[in-house]
């Protein structure tokens, strides 16, 4: 892979010579635009307002548009004076756990290769050193004139980086969330929960872009002059009227293409077990008070089913005792009386 940007990571005192790889690439279809009438390609002039002549690029520069409309030129000599410590360097400022990074803040992917053979120990020591710890660095690099924020973490046994949007780029979301007030039964997040169960998860590597595969296979077909396939298949859009029943059918069709056909009662009953394991989990505190007065019938019959077994047994002692009473009546001689 070609490199885009060479330097060196600056690991405390440690200098680590590499090279900047891209990590992703765009795979979407790009289109051209074109005169409708004969086919003819459209291209773009840069022309300057003012005398209304087309101007080539050594003709054109930079300059910061002020609030009225007032541009103030400015040169690659005034951008080169500034000061930029990282022009040339990845520089690491700190380590933190993953979790720390919003996700909303990642941005370009790259690959970091180390750049010769005196690199290679340097390299593996600072990409053992991230896997050892279980954190990412936090780096600041410089690239195409601006200075940036990225995040190295190790992906097999290269280190990667992200670059990272600066906190104040993050927009807040105000405004965004719905603004009446909705109540959520426990019924349709049980519901929810069996589709996310259903759906389960999925090899990332399985997934395809389905729409740039239509339009390759379209534009196919106009290169061979075939006609186009109709869709097959449409989504189902609209405004969703009983949330329920679109989550059951949702729950049966997730099944179904899993293979897993059953009747549509399952659904009703995964609902109900749901929602029972989920009350049992999160009982309140009267549920002491409940079980108790649950139990107090069953202690009251335990006394007299008691009390009839040890009515039987005291009836088979009692009778033990007479029989002996007796017998020992007559083995007993009487008492002579004193004359």
């Amino acid at each position: 892979m070609r490199s885009i940007w060479n330097g060196a990571i600056s690991f405390g005192l440690v200098s680590i010579p590499i090279k900047l790889v891209n990590a992703t690439e765009n795979r979407s279809i790009s289109f051209r635009q074109i005169h409708t009438e004969d086919g003819g390609r459209i291209r773009y002039r840069k022309v300057c307002e003012l005398d209304g002549e087309e101007v080539t690029s050594d003709e054109i520069g930079k300059a910061y548009e002020e609030a009225d409309g007032t541009m103030i030129p400015i040169t690659d000599e005034d951008l080169a004076s500034l000061p930029l410590p990282t022009a040339k360097t990845i520089e690491i400022v700190a380590f933190v756990p993953a979790s720390q990074i919003d996700p909303l803040q990642i941005d370009t992917a790259y690959y970091l290769s180390a750049n010769g053979v005196p690199a290679a120990k340097p390299y593996t020591l600072l990409r053992e050193a991230l896997k050892r710890s279980e954190r990412v660095a936090i780096a600041k690099f410089a690239l195409r004139g601006r200075e940036r924020l990225g995040m190295l973490r190790v992906v097999d046994d290269v280190i990667a980086m992200h670059g990272l949007l600066w906190p104040d780029e993050i927009r807040r979301p105000e405004g965004v969330a719905p603004d009446t007030s909705v109540t959520v039964r426990d019924a349709e997040l049980d519901l929810a929960d069996a589709l996310m169960d259903t759906l389960g998860e999925v090899d990332i590597e399985s997934l395809h872009d389905d729409y740039r595969s239509a339009v390759e296979e379209m534009i196919a077909a106009k290169a061979e002059g075939t006609e186009v396939a109709a869709p097959t298949k449409e989504r189902p859009g609209g405004q969703v009227i009983d949330l329920m029943a679109a989550l059951e059918s949702s729950v049966r069709a997730a099944r179904e293409a899993r293979g897993e056909g059953e009747p549509e009662a399952s659904v009703h009953e995964l609902s109900g077990r749901k929602k029972t394991a989920a009350a049992a989990r999160s009982a309140p505190k009267e549920s002491g008070a409940k079980k108790s007065t649950a139990k107090s019938p069953a202690k009251k019959a335990a006394p007299a089913r008691k009390s009839t077994s040890k009515t039987g047994a005291s009836g088979k002692t009692a009778e033990k005792k007479t029989t002996a009473k007796k017998s020992t009546a007559k083995k007993t001689p009487p008492r002579k009386r004193a004359s």
